[in-house]
């Protein structure tokens, strides 16, 4: 089911709040999660406070989209890959024009290992993810988040795709892709960026 306007307590402060507000009027924290931005730098004893606000919102109302990406926002900064894959999935049945949710899912595939260690099978969905992504909003980082794939997997692997990690790191650069977003990439996968990257 869609996200529709919901009830619930904000789960920064425990204020009565409701997902049509964008931020609590007293605490001034999100009251939904739309972009990983808004949990990178968060604590994590918040981030767990949030995850556990909306956890009994989902026991209420399971089928909530905004509800199923927030979740999944806080799951992913708690590197609770599965949970959060779940989520992402969920959010997937009902909204498929949300770019950041196919990124951040193919980003869960990787459950914080480097791409290499990956099966065929996971690497294939996470490249589908990131495609569907990249369908709906070009972005710097989701080429480059493809071209770290075909670089630590394909490459590594000795394994032919088209295009080559080299002409989708181009492509990234050509959208426009930050240092910034770069590091914060490789801090939500866990793992080093490759020398050649």
């Amino acid at each position: 089911m869609p996200s529709q306007v919901i009830s619930l307590k904000c789960p920064g402060c425990g204020a009565p709040v409701s997902t049509d507000q964008s931020t609590c009027k007293y605490c001034k924290g999100p009251i939904t999660i739309t972009s990983f931005n808004s949990v990178y730098s968060m604590p994590m004893p918040e981030v767990n406070k949030y995850a556990r606000s909306y956890q009994q919102t989902l026991a209420e109302h399971p089928d909530d989209t905004a509800i199923h990406t927030s979740i999944a926002m806080c799951y992913l900064k708690l590197k609770l890959y599965d949970k959060a894959l779940a989520s992402f999935e969920k959010a997937l049945e009902d909204n498929f024009d949300n770019s950041e949710t196919f990124f951040y899912a193919a980003v869960c595939l990787l459950k914080g290992k480097k791409a290499f260690l990956a099966t065929r099978g996971i690497i294939d969905q996470a490249v589908e993810y990131i495609q569907a992504a990249q369908m709906i909003e070009p972005r710097g980082i989701y080429s480059y988040f493809l071209a770290y794939i075909r670089y630590d997997y394909f490459k590594r692997k000795h394994l032919t795709v088209n295009p080559n990690w080299e002409a989708t790191l181009a492509e990234a650069k050509q959208y426009g892709v930050s240092e910034a977003d770069i590091d914060q990439l490789y801090s939500i996968l866990g793992v080093e960026r490759p020398k050649d990257l």
